[in-house]
């Protein structure tokens, strides 16, 4: 990956917006259980950051999936992992399939005003009975005239509280699993549209997440993203974007952590020596080091070959996995050595190891990956490995 002067710039602006709109109010964020979205997406739409890659004719950037990238590594600078989740919402899971395959007034109406940040997007595809089995939802969208009339339920809906429209995935035929689905928008203030108490999660927590629920729930069929039909490979593409935004989010975050349990272990002494001065700690220090290093390459990769428009299912699949392990990993081995301070609720360590857990669930859980990895090996049980 070769980065220009324009990749370091927007890697400043980044930076510096985290540390002076986000950081100082992430601790009142976490207690409050939710930071305001439409205040900090307005700022961030100010400096252009809120449609990097989408289209120019809608207020986006026009630059490749790169700079993109870049955001979101910087993001990972963050003290809490909830913002750019939330954030990654915004740009990364509910919006690429209508940059790519909306319509143009649809566009206009609903991606422009998120580059704008003057909306929230949420994505809407699990549902309480599926989780990470995307064929298996339930939700249903039926034709009335010119309508849709959408009956159902999702779950682990993050922004919903606030949202102001969902990228929703609902079944509108009958028929196979992979053929029957459609993406289609619903603006959280229509009639029929109940969004659920807040879920008090383990980690996130500055981040909204509720159940939705449609009864009767009326949109035009004009709200449709691309054909009938097509929405499971749609949203199939989506989660290309949506598991290199996980896997890129997690490298800034895991050196944060790392650093600061390095300057941690300079300055606790123990036995007469710094903690630091253990082999094993600094060796382990190194270690880690070189594994976020080897993901960062993974996903510099896997990002490359995205922008030249080759399938990184299977590269992205990869970076999502290991970034999932290895964020644990980091958390949980650092969280170790700063013992019992570790163990306190707003400890860096502590945090990151409550945040992190959910990249190998959300998104495509590890045995998804896996699946997915296995799949495109041809090595699933019954699968002959082709010639």
């Amino acid at each position: 990956m070769r980065f220009t002067e324009e990749h370091g710039q927007l890697r400043r602006t980044v930076r510096d917006f985290v540390e002076k709109e986000i950081n100082p109010h992430i601790d009142t964020w976490e207690r409050e259980g939710a930071f305001p979205a439409h205040e900090v997406m307005k700022k961030a739409a100010k400096l252009g950051l809120l449609g990097i890659n989408k289209p120019e004719q809608y207020g986006g950037l026009g630059l490749d999936y790169s700079y993109q990238m870049v955001a979101t590594e910087e993001l990972g600078t963050c003290a809490s992992g909830a913002i750019p989740m939330a954030w990654g919402v915004l740009t990364d899971m509910a919006t690429p399939a209508l940059a790519k395959w909306g319509a143009h007034e649809l566009k206009q109406e609903f991606l422009a005003p998120v580059i704008a940040g003057e909306q929230i997007a949420s994505i809407a595809v699990s549902e309480a009975s599926g989780g990470s089995d995307v064929a298996a939802i339930k939700t249903v969208a039926k034709k009335d005239g010119s309508d849709y009339v959408i009956n159902g339920s999702k779950m682990w809906i993050t922004n919903a509280a606030q949202a102001d429209w969902l990228c929703t995935l609902v079944n509108t035929a009958d028929g196979k699993p992979h053929a029957n689905k459609s993406l289609v928008i619903i603006p959280t203030k229509t009639k029929g549209v109940e969004i659920g108490a807040k879920i008090d999660k383990l980690g996130m927590r500055a981040s909204d997440t509720c159940p939705v629920f449609f009864e009767n729930v009326r949109v035009p069929q004009r709200h449709r993203i691309g054909e009938e039909g097509m929405g499971f490979m749609m949203q199939m593409v989506q989660f290309q974007e949506e598991r290199l935004c996980g896997a890129v989010g997690t490298l800034r975050g895991m050196e944060g952590v790392i650093d600061a349990t390095i300057a941690y272990c300079k300055e606790r002494t123990t036995f007469g020596q710094p903690l630091i001065d253990n082999q094993v700690i600094h060796f382990r220090m190194a270690e880690m080091k070189t594994e976020v290093e080897l993901l960062r390459s993974l996903i510099y990769r896997a990002v490359e070959e995205y922008i030249s428009g080759k399938d990184v299912t299977m590269l992205a699949s990869m970076a999502k996995l290991k970034a999932g392990r290895l964020v644990r990993e980091v958390a949980d081995s650092c969280l170790q050595y700063w013992g019992g301070m570790g163990f306190t609720w707003d400890n860096v360590a502590a945090r990151a190891y409550r945040d992190t857990r959910l990249l190998s669930i959300g998104g495509g859980a590890d045995e998804i990956m896996l699946g997915i990895i296995c799949k495109l090996m041809n090595i699933l049980p019954g699968k002959k490995k082709s010639s």
